[in-house]
């Protein structure tokens, strides 16, 4: 079975906007514009564009185990407003003062630093109230444990505590080690990856070993995409990629590159890219799609 991952992709990510922009809040109600239209207006503008990654995992797994596509988008949907919050305050300029994200201005670039702020929390915000609606899921305890995973994964323990740790770095007195910048990136980039993967299940209702077999490969393809967009920092060429290049070397910021060398690290995540691989060799068909997009992570330019 051959399978256009790349056309596969293109499609999620086209759906996946088509129901952001419908389950996003509208700026109007009954043709006139919202006194708070402003932040809502970037709340559309944060969450348009990019790979869609996480949002194509959840869906893809979910519709592996039999979930409706449209529930599946609703997951997916969710994600990606988590996603997008984290991208729009990594941007701002107390963060990593970015004036280019997915081929445009920033959100803080485009509309003001306020406005952003407010976006992000809005996305973030709105997310849960995605994961909490019925029509994502007739069960409230399946609901229940959706909004408990990705807020684990996305909180503390997760994606900012990831973040706080890559801040703490930039003034230690000290590069990270493997271990220690392993860990930050499991944080900081993985954790909404695994999630994905556990939230496709969560939703489909997965045993105990294919939920074993799905957080083993996100747990991995994390690393493989982390490890990717290190080389492409180094390697990339900024118009592909939409973001400034080099940012991580002229900071100095230790990096999967930076401490095993860009030989080492592609060796690294093609190892890695193999192991996730095999976590789920025993789903058989329904993890084909995944296979491949681990394959396509590995090589993309973006």
């Amino acid at each position: 079975m051959t399978i256009d991952i790349k056309a596969r992709l293109e499609q999620t990510a086209a759906d996946i906007e088509q129901a952001l922009n419908e389950l996003l809040p509208n700026p109007a109600c009954g043709g006139e514009r919202l006194a708070e239209a402003r932040v809502i207006d970037a709340m559309h503008y944060a969450s348009q564009g990019g790979k869609r990654l996480r949002a194509f995992l959840a869906v893809e797994t979910a519709t592996a185990l039999g979930v409706d596509r449209g529930r599946a988008l609703r997951l997916g949907c969710a994600l990606e407003c988590i996603h997008a919050y984290s991208l729009v305050h990594d941007d701002l300029p107390s963060m990593d003062n970015d004036d280019l994200r997915r081929g445009r201005p920033t959100t803080h670039r485009e509309f003001d630093e306020a406005t952003a702020i407010l976006a992000g929390d809005a996305l973030q915000t709105h997310a849960f109230t995605l994961l909490a609606d019925p029509r994502t899921h007739e069960n409230a305890f399946v609901r229940i444990q959706l909004v408990e995973v990705i807020a684990k994964a996305s909180g503390a323990m997760g994606m900012v505590g990831g973040q706080m740790i890559d801040i703490e770095a930039e003034s230690a007195g000290s590069p990270l080690t493997l271990p220690e910048i392993t860990r930050l990136q499991r944080m900081k980039t993985g954790a909404l990856i695994e999630v994905a993967c556990r939230a496709g299940g969560i939703l489909g209702k997965a045993t105990a070993s294919h939920m074993r077999m799905l957080e083993g490969y996100g747990r991995d393809f994390g690393l493989v995409f982390q490890i990717v967009d290190d080389l492409l920092d180094i390697e990339g060429d900024a118009d592909k990629v939409g973001k400034a290049v080099g940012k991580d070397a002229n900071a100095g910021k230790a990096t999967f590159v930076s401490i095993l060398g860009a030989d080492d690290a592609k060796k690294r995540a093609k190892h890695l890219t193999e192991q996730a691989i095999a976590h789920i060799t025993p789903l058989g068909h329904r993890g084909l799609v995944l296979a491949a997009l681990a394959e396509y992570a590995l090589d993309r330019q973006n």
